[in-house]
């Protein structure tokens, strides 16, 4: 069975910092491209970044480039989003995802291997 397991999101002020983490369980993890996918209040599913199964080729959204790091330890089948220079309005849920093959993608992988989400309030 496919488990992703998020944390490290909270309360952070403006300008902060937070690291997120996804342990993956139930599958083999350098197989498998992964992705960060957030959803603010009321708004609908944004993708956020993504790394290749074997963590060489990253890609992010525009709205996070710059600020955003993602990488993954193959070892401990751990990914993570490092992010820096918080918004007010990267307020939301984020959610870690397993994509359909080795690839990066720059769409939310299918629903079935999500995490169940931490959450990240960016408010002074």
């Amino acid at each position: 069975e496919v488990q992703l397991v998020e944390s490290g999101g909270g309360l952070v002020q403006p300008g902060g910092s937070l690291r997120l983490s996804c342990a993956a369980s139930g599958f083999t993890f350098s197989s498998y491209g992964m992705s960060w996918v957030r959803q603010a209040p009321g708004k609908g599913l944004e993708w956020v970044s993504g790394i290749n199964g074997g963590g060489g080729i990253t890609n992010y959204a525009d709205s996070v480039k710059g600020r955003v790091t993602v990488s993954r330890d193959n070892a401990k089948s751990t990914v993570y989003l490092q992010m820096n220079s918080l918004k007010p309005e990267e307020t939301a849920v984020y959610y870690c995802a397993r994509n359909a093959g080795w690839r990066v993608t720059t769409t939310p992988p299918p629903r079935g291997n999500w995490g169940q989400g931490t959450q990240v309030t960016v408010s002074a």
